[in-house]
């Protein structure tokens, strides 16, 4: 049966099929994700199936671009620029790849580690056997110590920095990562992790659970690209 463009919608009809409330659709209507409503002689907002394919297209986008991006996305076709809203897809795109090239060079700097030794099992470092195992300047370690990315414990007769081979593995990823392009920052944070976690088996854990999460974005954006299609065709 062919669509009666002329279907008048009520804002209810058009939240609970998506389990929204009727103020969620005139927030949409004002934010502009949703085109202008026409008005009943009485003043109630009346929409139709353009509405209902806006704002479907709109909750396709957000799992995959969130609701700021896919606000845009949607604002933008309603402006009638096409090119600037799949450009706004093409920046959630490369987003994503990002975020992929970042997990695999994590990986990547994991793959070598062994877990963890425990106290004793090897040979406490000083600064310079460890920079010279790893392939930096002692001043590099020190810099890392200062921003949590190695933890060495300080000998209380000569307060040198004393490395354990757990302080070597988190040093040797810090050097990975950094050859990898990462701050130092975010390399504080992951070494932290792992020291918190009792080595990096946990962490290849945390990693599968990104690898989920970005696969769930992937496909959250093919499902909010053939949404808006949708809507793109029947407008």
């Amino acid at each position: 049966m062919a669509e009666n463009p002329r279907t008048v919608l009520r804002p209810v009809d058009l939240a609970r099929p998506h389990g929204l409330s009727t103020q969620a659709i005139r927030n949409y209507e004002d934010q502009g994700i949703l085109p202008a409503a026409a008005r009943t002689p009485s003043g109630y907002r009346a929409y139709g199936p353009q509405h209902a394919r806006a704002l479907a297209a709109f909750l396709a986008l957000v799992p995959g671009c969130g609701h700021a991006r896919a606000g845009a996305v949607l604002r933008t076709l309603h402006r009638g620029d096409a090119d600037g809203a799949f450009a706004l897809l093409d920046e959630a795109h490369e987003e994503l790849a990002g975020d992929r090239a970042t997990l695999r060079r994590v990986r990547s700097a994991l793959a070598g580690l062994a877990a963890p030794d425990g106290a004793g099992a090897g040979p406490e470092l000083f600064v310079g056997d460890v920079a010279r195992l790893i392939g930096v300047v002692p001043a590099t370690l020190r810099a890392w110590e200062r921003e949590g990315i190695v933890a060495p414990r300080r000998d209380r007769a000569t307060g040198y920095r004393v490395f354990s081979q757990s302080d070597l593995r988190d040093a040797r990823m810090a050097q990975q990562l950094r050859r990898g392009g990462f701050g130092l920052g975010h390399i504080a944070t992951l070494t932290r992790r792992v020291r918190e976690a009792g080595g990096v088996e946990p962490l290849r854990e945390t990693l599968d659970a990104w690898q989920g999460a970005l696969t769930a974005r992937g496909r959250a954006l093919v499902a909010g690209a053939a949404a808006l299609d949708a809507f793109l065709r029947a407008a």
